[in-house]
């Protein structure tokens, strides 16, 4: 006589199958009576109200204000006199640590006091360690590299 091709973990997990679909179907019949003695019809509308608020009337239909189309502007905000009109991408710094003979180092920006990745084919002039320097930022593969570096 052959054995039976049901093993233990499959009775165990069939047994799990059902249990979980009971479950389920429990929780349903359980929404639904719970929607029928509440008597609730779903999700609640909500609206916003002229200051973007959220709410649970309706707007008033007389503050209601009509734009027309053509006087939406979409664009970059104008900057206003007071604020910085133009970002300047030169950057003053120092230099932290260069070796020369690999051929790497490391700015310290003066604005921030961050440090930069500066290698020797981002160079104009020569530097060594503690020259003050001009130069600008470009993304690299790991952070901001200083490239376009010469002496000040």
């Amino acid at each position: 006589m052959g054995r039976s091709q049901q093993t233990f973990s499959k009775s165990e997990k069939e047994k799990k199958r059902l249990k979980k679909r009971e479950d389920k179907r429990k929780k349903m019949e359980a929404r639904k009576a719970e929607k029928e003695a509440n008597g609730t019809d779903g999700i609640p509308i909500a609206y916003v109200d002229y200051n973007g608020n959220l709410t649970d009337t309706p707007p008033d239909p007389e503050n209601k204000i009509e734009i027309e189309a053509e006087n939406i502007e979409v664009s970059i905000p104008k900057t206003l006199p007071g604020e910085k009109e133009e970002f300047d991408p030169i950057r003053k710094g120092k230099v932290n640590f260069f070796d020369s003979s690999k051929g790497f180092g490391f700015i310290i920006d003066e604005e921030n006091n961050e440090k930069y990745f500066c290698h020797v084919s981002g160079l104009i002039d020569e530097i060594t360690e503690n020259d003050k320097v001009e130069f600008e930022l470009e993304k690299g593969q790991r952070g901001m590299n200083a490239v376009k570096v010469k002496r000040v």
